[in-house]
């Protein structure tokens, strides 16, 4: 398996579960910041120009939740036995890709939702509020302790720790967040995080 990956972005939930699952793979860093991901080399594996792309011997696959659950299916214990509670987890990662995921995107890509630069800036000003509006809703509704789904580790929480280590740079104190706090220090601890943090892709 070859993984495209670019640092501080969601791709690197993939490689955490990766590594959880104990599955070879190759990691390629894309230079976002030198614009690899809108190459025509990058584009003709994914002509979205985004990340991640897990290139297979089947073929490519992109979209991080398809992919958490490709390597859900080849590491099984990423993914609770209990219908309900796998229900649970797809529950948390729909909400990360749908609202938590796109409300951090407004900070930097605007241009993806309107043209007036004017709009850029009162979307870059809302991204505290419904980033700690969506804290909430995850502290509430969805965080069962000290994982997504209690003491079973599970692909939502490489989905989720990754998108978590965006809050401070989106304006939101995440120590307001006491269950969220907690799991993001668990995340740490984990082997396969700190391997990201020593690659420096975090």
């Amino acid at each position: 398996m070859k993984l495209y990956l670019a640092k501080g972005t969601i791709s690197i939930a993939v490689a955490i579960a990766l590594e959880e699952a104990g599955l070879a793979y190759t990691p390629v860093v894309l230079d976002f910041a030198a614009g690899a991901q809108a190459q025509p080399a990058y584009l003709a594996i994914n002509p979205k120009g985004r990340v991640p792309s897990l290139i297979l011997d089947q073929g490519t696959l992109t979209e991080t939740g398809a992919i958490l659950e490709y390597i859900g299916s080849l590491a099984p214990a990423l993914v609770p036995d209990n219908a309900f509670q796998a229900a649970k987890m797809r529950e948390a990662m729909y909400y990360i890709a749908s609202t938590f995921h796109v409300n951090h995107a407004h900070k930097l890509r605007g241009h993806r939702w309107a043209n007036d630069e004017a709009s850029f800036a009162d979307m870059r000003a809302k991204v505290p509020e419904t980033m700690r509006a969506a804290c909430g809703y995850l502290e509430v509704e969805v965080m069962q302790g000290p994982f997504v789904l209690g003491d079973q580790i599970s692909l939502a929480d490489a989905y989720l720790f990754v998108a978590t280590t965006w809050l401070a740079g989106d304006g939101v104190d995440v120590a307001g967040f006491p269950k969220l706090y907690a799991f993001m220090a668990a995340m740490e601890a984990r082997p396969a995080v700190r391997k990201m943090r020593d690659a420096g892709w975090l």
